[in-house]
């Protein structure tokens, strides 16, 4: 799956009429040194060849009898090597720095915001899906469900905006908010420092839907657990209500909640491109878009390469919870 998505981002980034090599040059160009860039880069050879050629530097296996950058093991085989190596993602085109160095300065940053969105959306999502539900039908049901509706409404990046311009800008003296910042920074005399409040308004920009979301399915799952047979008998036998959703409420819901759990932590890390992008974060969406904008292709394949990566994984993560959680899945 990974290689196939590999293959399809690098042909229609590679197919592009774009020169990248011509973009690394200022105003003035000259055609001479284009073409000497074209062949270092290796731009000057065929679409699939390119293709090739960076599968051959990402794969971690080859079987060549060249030797590849950082080999780790070479067994002899016959005429060629077999090569365990680690993946080499070549060198950004405008900064010059190793494409590897950028993403893993880049990707944790936006794992602790799609982390901190999710968490932010589990909790209140759920916690307000089970006061809805237990009101059913009441003034505070009906406020809820208009206010989830709304923020499933809302696209990440609008959401990242208003909150920006609101609580960053317009109420910046009380709220104390930067308008824009990661939280790794570097302070006055350059060294790093954690800036947790820069954590706040991107997290909630990037949570609104998902509370929402979580919000009417956690209620509707409430709603038919509690018409459920195992539910009277529990009331009936005077067990307390916090051991009826303890034991039985959240335990029957986990599943599904579980999959829209996982499905929307993997598009968090989607839906944070924009958001990083508003807010400055420096994560992996303000890398790509960046790349993007510069035509920088082995960084943009690499941010396209490591999320698609963390996307499957987080797949595969729920996929042996799912088992955990309900035995009848195995």
């Amino acid at each position: 799956m990974l290689i196939s998505v590999i293959i399809l981002v690098s042909y229609i980034v590679l197919s592009s009429p774009v020169d990248p090599a011509r973009l690394t040059f200022g105003q003035r160009l000259d055609e001479s040194a284009l073409l000497v860039k074209k062949q270092e880069l290796g731009l000057d050879k065929p679409v699939s060849s390119q293709i090739m050629a960076y599968l051959a530097d990402i794969s971690p296996l080859m079987i060549s009898q060249s030797d590849f950058k950082n080999v780790l093991i070479k067994i002899p085989l016959g005429v060629s090597d077999i090569q365990l190596k680690w993946p080499y993602f070549r060198f950004s085109y405008q900064s010059g720095r190793s494409v590897l160095s950028l993403v893993m300065d880049a990707l944790p940053k936006t794992l602790i915001l799609a982390f901190t969105s999710i968490l932010l959306a589990v909790i209140v999502g759920i916690g307000l899906g089970l006061l809805s539900a237990l009101n059913k039908g009441k003034f505070l049901d009906g406020i809820l469900l208009t206010l989830s509706t709304l923020g499933i409404s809302l696209p990440s990046y609008v959401t990242a905006m208003i909150f920006a311009l609101v609580f960053g800008f317009i109420l910046k003296d009380f709220t104390g908010l930067n308008i824009q910042g990661s939280i790794f920074e570097l302070n006055d005399i350059g060294d790093p420092v954690i800036v947790w409040k820069n954590l706040i308004l991107p997290s909630l920009a990037l949570g609104i839907r998902p509370v929402a979301i979580f919000t009417q399915l956690s209620r509707a799952i409430f709603i038919d657990i509690f018409k459920m047979d195992y539910i009277k008998t529990a009331k009936a036998k005077g067990m307390e209500f916090s051991e009826i959703v303890k034991k039985h409420v959240f335990r029957n819901s986990a599943n599904p909640l579980a999959t829209s759990i996982s499905g929307w932590f993997a598009s968090l890390l989607a839906g944070a491109f924009f958001v990083e992008y508003v807010f400055n974060f420096k994560g992996i969406g303000s890398l790509t878009i960046n790349a993007l904008l510069q035509y920088d292709v082995p960084v943009l394949l690499a941010c396209l390469i490591f999320v698609s990566t963390v996307f499957i994984l987080i797949n595969l993560t729920m996929e042996w919870i799912y088992r955990r959680i309900d035995p009848r899945i195995r």
